[in-house]
């Protein structure tokens, strides 16, 4: 082997090979095909589309772009791919997809993980509401005592 590259966003693995009886040169591509297994215990192959298609509808109404939605459904297939896992249960997809989400937008966040966790009650939407309150308090600096803004 001369050489090896990954392709696709990481979908194939490209490699440069050489004969060596008579020295040609060739290329072959190595496909890695990721598997999503659903709770009835059918399998198929994983979809971009089909995760941007179910954050699509949580995101119906926000100021979420195309671009970010295929940003995300690719964050999602690459933290599935590195589990290094060829099959992997729709559970762990619906949770790969939940990070990069609340990232992108709180709104569309909450309707997904409602959806997605079942949520039966006021107390659930309750205690996933806290739970981000408390995570964006942690990240918006508060002011330091005893120091006032400057006028200009």
């Amino acid at each position: 082997m001369v050489d090896s590259r990954t392709a696709d966003d990481g979908a194939a693995i490209r490699r440069r090979r050489q004969c060596l009886d008579c020295e040609r040169r060739f290329t072959t591509v190595e496909q890695v095909t990721l598997a999503v297994v659903k709770r009835s215990g059918v399998t198929e192959p994983f979809s971009r589309e089909k995760v941007i298609t179910g954050v699509r509808k949580a995101c119906k109404g926000r100021p979420v772009t195309e671009d970010s939605l295929a940003q995300l459904a690719q964050r999602v297939e690459e933290a599935i791919r590195s589990t290094g896992s060829a099959e992997i249960p729709s559970h762990e997809v619906g949770l790969a997809i939940l990070g990069p989400l609340r990232e992108l937008d709180e709104v569309a966040y909450m309707r997904f993980a409602s959806v997605y966790r079942s949520f039966d009650t006021l107390a659930d939407f309750e205690s996933e509401i806290a739970v981000l309150r408390a995570e964006h308090d942690e990240t918006v600096p508060e002011p330091r005592p005893g120091r006032q803004p400057t006028r200009p």
